[in-house]
């Protein structure tokens, strides 16, 4: 899976599971730099389970609402 499908997979897979719109989500990682982290982190993330990366993704935008 190249890095632009994984993207397109957790946004899409993300915005399903919050029941969100997928541009609502693509937002969310963009302001978060959790696109970002996808990217430089591909090769770590991308064999993760679905269920993992749901919560790792509520995790990251929680603490970045904190900031």
């Amino acid at each position: 899976m190249s890095v632009l499908s994984f993207k397109t997979y957790c946004i899409e897979n993300y915005a399903e599971y919050k029941n969100k719109s997928s541009s609502t989500v693509f937002d969310l990682f963009y302001k978060s730099k959790l696109l970002d982290y996808l990217k430089t982190d591909y090769e770590d993330l991308h064999g993760m389970g679905k269920e993992y990366l749901m919560h790792y993704f509520d995790q990251w935008l929680c603490k970045a609402e904190e900031k």
